[in-house]
């Protein structure tokens, strides 16, 4: 899917990637923005060269798609992710983009200083959600779900799962297992791209989200399963634990938990 994306009244293409489940940014086009350069196709021609150059590896990752043109054609464009983005900017010496590179500097320090003391992590959450507009008591619900969360990929690592894909997949049957729906479905239900799913859920959702993943940790503690094939089987059993008190519930409140509502009506 593609889209112009305004900043500062001038144009950025963009594409979401529903593969890869990211957004993907005219490279060009934000080089236009930050250095309101009149041949920006030259700039980032000469700026790729000194990055590769430095050995950037940003630069050889970057790919080219096809997007529309100011005169209407599909072109092949230079895009980058979010990070690859925010990498190039850094190298691009423009008053505009200096406030970036300073926002850069200070979330950098602040990971720094939460590598030191943890518990700044959970008191920036707090006060992010709170910020955003989320109620308090919906706040506390979502922390102990992160902590939830960590016990189980804790768990997981111990069982000799790997991070990233195989995580993702098991994290996907366990929703499956308990929501009835794939975790790209359920985002697809609540209108959400690269959104955290867990910050769209009502209290409800939360709760057997949370005894879904409860549940698969303290199975996995007690059978000790060895790599993902037997981990997935447990994934799926903990889900099914949580989908039967679901559906207990639902038919108790002739009402349905899965809903389509995402943080602008949950606030």
């Amino acid at each position: 899917m593609s889209s112009i994306k305004l900043f500062e009244n001038m144009q950025v293409r963009s594409h979401w990637d529903e593969q890869r489940q990211a957004w993907f940014f005219s490279i060009v086009d934000v080089v236009t923005v930050l250095t309101g350069s009149v041949d920006a196709s030259a700039y980032w021609r000469k700026l790729k060269q000194r990055l590769k150059a430095e050995g950037n590896e940003t630069v050889t990752n970057c790919h080219g798609l096809k997007m529309t043109a100011p005169d209407g054609k599909m072109r092949l464009t230079d895009v980058a992710d979010t990070e690859q983005l925010l990498r190039l900017v850094q190298s691009i010496p423009s008053p505009k983009a200096e406030p970036l590179k300073q926002w850069l500097a200070r979330v950098g320090y602040e990971r720094i200083e939460e590598t030191e003391d943890p518990e700044l992590a959970l008191d920036r959450a707090m006060e992010t959600y709170l910020k955003k507009g989320y109620s308090r008591d919906w706040v506390n619900q979502r922390l102990k779900s992160i902590e939830v969360r960590k016990d189980l990929t804790d768990e997981w690592e111990d069982r000799g799962v790997k991070k990233g894909g195989d995580f993702a997949i098991l994290t996907d049957e366990i929703t499956r297992a308990w929501s009835g729906l794939s975790t790209r479905e359920y985002k697809q239900l609540k209108t959400l791209k690269k959104e955290n799913l867990r910050d769209h859920m009502t209290n409800m959702e939360l709760v057997l989200n949370m005894l879904a993943e409860a549940t698969t940790t303290e199975i996995s503690k007690q059978k000790l399963p060895k790599g993902f094939e037997e981990s997935r089987v447990i994934a799926q059993q903990g889900g099914t634990i949580a989908g039967n008190t679901r559906k207990a519930i639902e038919t108790k409140s002739g009402k349905a938990i899965i809903t389509g509502k995402n943080a602008k009506r949950l606030k």
